[in-house]
């Protein structure tokens, strides 16, 4: 295929890729996924023939397209674009690929933006779930400028509210697939939950180490991360996802205890390379984790209360705020996160 392809690279929270409109991509799922390799340049460790950098983090792809559901805005699809491998993944939702959908669809014409702040509605096909997301729009017009930080992230911008409903169990069925507040794998204690995104939390003690180890350390530990892949191919069917051997989720993630003003400290794996950071989605599911008080997380966490819990989760850079809601029954009610975005370029891409 030698004819470009209209494209927008954004960053959105701590990562990074590329967004296109549905129309202008291939209906057929192999198809599209064949070019998505090619633009990024995979598979090779440097995707050094395209416009992946080298990381999963900076492999992302979001398709966006007008949606046909009420009361909702933009269909929003997540597919992570591996590195070294040829494969594409829609089996897990990005939220900070999320942070940009909201100013891709007002720029890209699909929303009108509203007053000095537009709330663009957005279904998350990966998840069946809807979120939303609060965008600076000061004259119509999208501005990505602002005094907001981001752990991880150098700079300032806008931020991004973003608030979701029912992504308790929106991955594998249930918040604790398997009905248990913990669950024994390898000789190993886990906690296995999905709030938005199917993870594995472990004491990193159970592994002989800290948790506080640097991302380039814990992804020379083969003998760590063996252990931990053998307890991911586990807990995927016990949690509803069936064989994962190929797949990107669930993610593993280490505890310890919060040093940084925290709630709790982690490491996370997504799945085989030690995230910089933490996902969005990962971190409301181990911010749930630790106020469910027969769980892993919970007695390595620092004490919470009330019903709109602010529980910031820490990780290798910095941390990442998260609000997790309760109903008057302590059950989960709804969870939210403060994200950041910026457009980066927005032209054409040649596969």
């Amino acid at each position: 295929m030698s004819e470009g392809i209209a494209c927008t690279w954004m960053r959105g929270g701590t990562s990074k890729g590329g967004f296109f409109l549905a129309r202008d991509l291939p209906s057929d799922e192999k198809k599209r996924d064949e070019l998505l390799l090619r633009i990024m340049g995979s598979p090779d460790s440097r995707q050094i023939d395209g416009m992946g950098g080298a990381d999963p983090l900076t492999s992302k792809v979001a398709i966006v397209s007008k949606s046909a559901r009420e009361n909702i805005d933009v269909d929003y699809l997540f597919l992570q674009v591996f590195v070294d491998e040829a494969r594409v993944t829609d089996a897990q939702g990005c939220g900070n690929m999320l942070a940009g959908v909201g100013g891709f669809a007002i720029e890209q014409k699909l929303v009108t933006p509203s007053n000095d702040t537009t709330p663009v509605r957005i279904y998350m096909i990966n998840t069946n779930n809807a979120a939303v997301a609060q965008i600076k729009t000061p004259q119509g017009v999208v501005d990505y400028t602002g005094d907001a930080t981001l752990d991880g992230v150098p700079g300032t911008a806008a931020p991004i509210p973003l608030s979701f409903s029912d992504i308790a169990g929106a991955n594998c069925g249930a918040l604790l697939p398997t009905g248990n507040a913990q669950d024994v794998i390898d000789g190993v204690a886990t906690t296995l939950i999905d709030n938005g995104m199917p993870t594995v939390l472990l004491r990193a003690t159970d592994f002989d180490i800290t948790g506080y180890e640097t991302r380039e350390a814990l992804d020379a530990n083969d003998q760590l991360k063996e252990k931990l892949e053998s307890i991911r191919l586990q807990a995927g069917p016990l949690m509803n996802l069936g064989d994962v051997s190929d797949k990107s989720v669930p993610k593993m993630t280490l505890l310890a205890p919060a040093i940084n003003s925290g709630v709790i400290m982690t490491r996370t794996f997504i799945p085989h390379r030690c995230h910089a950071t933490i996902g969005v989605f990962c971190a409301v599911s181990v911010a749930t984790g630790c106020i469910l008080e027969d769980s892993i997380a919970y007695p390595i966490a620092t004490p919470s209360t009330g019903k709109n819990r602010q529980l910031t989760v820490e990780h290798p850079l910095g941390a990442t705020p998260t609000i997790v809601e309760l109903d008057n029954n302590g059950e989960i009610q709804s969870a939210g996160m403060l994200r950041t975005a910026r457009k980066l370029f927005q032209g054409t891409v040649y596969p």
